[in-house]
């Protein structure tokens, strides 16, 4: 478990007995509703400002060594990143960020296809991120 995973668990916790608690203080429900509220907003920044950090440490891919990372890739994504095969998606000109999220995914288990993780399983952070960048550099357009 991720420590900003636990961290929202018991914030969630405490909002929850903030919740029961309002329940049994009669005339100063309206106030713990409010209290609540401005609970669930600060939930809401904490998790924009740990999303924002997490984006700013991300690595910074390097387009070229990313393209001759590629090469298993585009047999299936095509040679410039433009795949043939309905079944298969074109990776030429998707966002950077969006590659990276999703070749982790594969990479790690949260998305199943049994005909990507073998490609994919042992990939590092940096070698998705320079893939990213040399996929998200090209035209989407052959």
């Amino acid at each position: 478990m991720t420590k900003r995973t636990w961290e929202n668990l018991v914030l969630q916790r405490k909002v929850s007995q903030s919740i029961t608690q309002a329940g049994t203080l009669g005339w100063f429900r309206p106030l713990s509703v409010i209290g609540l509220l401005l609970a669930v907003i600060l939930v809401f920044r904490l998790e924009l400002d740990s999303t924002v950090a997490h984006a700013q440490a991300t690595l910074k891919g390097d387009p070229a060594q990313g393209k001759a990372k590629a090469a298993l890739c585009s047999a299936c994504h095509g040679v410039a990143g433009v795949s043939i095969n309905p079944l298969w998606p074109s990776l030429a000109g998707q966002q950077e960020q969006y590659l990276v999220k999703q070749i982790k995914a594969f990479r790690d288990g949260e998305r199943e296809e049994i005909t990507m993780q073998p490609f994919v399983e042992n990939l590092s952070d940096q070698d998705v991120a320079d893939l990213a960048a040399f996929y998200a550099g090209l035209s989407p357009c052959p």
